[in-house]
């Protein structure tokens, strides 16, 4: 599975972001997706995450209620939209793919990084 992330750019804070996920190869529809994301001198860190068929989803404790991850199975795509954005939501945001939902790294499939800058 081969995965293509792209959206990122610079926003100023409190504004929104779009970010996609193209996948090529495997059967996108069994897949869990996931984004991480990794700021300047931190961590990677877990940002949202989506069952295969798109009905459970569950989000890192920083962006719940400002982020939404949605998928198209049809289009073999993952989204991510980004609302209320912060300074410290900057980082380059990477999506993944597994068979298990987790909150940990542990995903077999990873994409490029897309940087999201937000200026305050």
């Amino acid at each position: 599975v081969q995965l293509q992330a792209f959206g990122g750019g610079l926003v100023q804070a409190g504004g929104s972001l779009r970010l996609s996920c193209a996948a090529s190869g495997g059967t996108f529809s069994r897949l869990v997706m996931a984004w991480f994301r990794q700021g300047p001198g931190k961590e990677r860190e877990f940002v949202a995450a989506i069952s295969w068929s798109g009905a459970s989803t569950f989000y890192g404790d920083p962006v719940k209620g400002r982020f939404t991850i949605s998928r198209d199975n049809a289009k073999k795509a993952v989204y991510l939209q980004m609302d209320s954005l912060k300074p410290e939501d900057t980082a380059n945001y990477y999506c993944a793919a597994d068979l298990i939902m987790t909150s940990t790294s542990d995903y077999e499939y990873w994409g490029q990084g897309t940087l999201v800058t937000v200026s305050s």
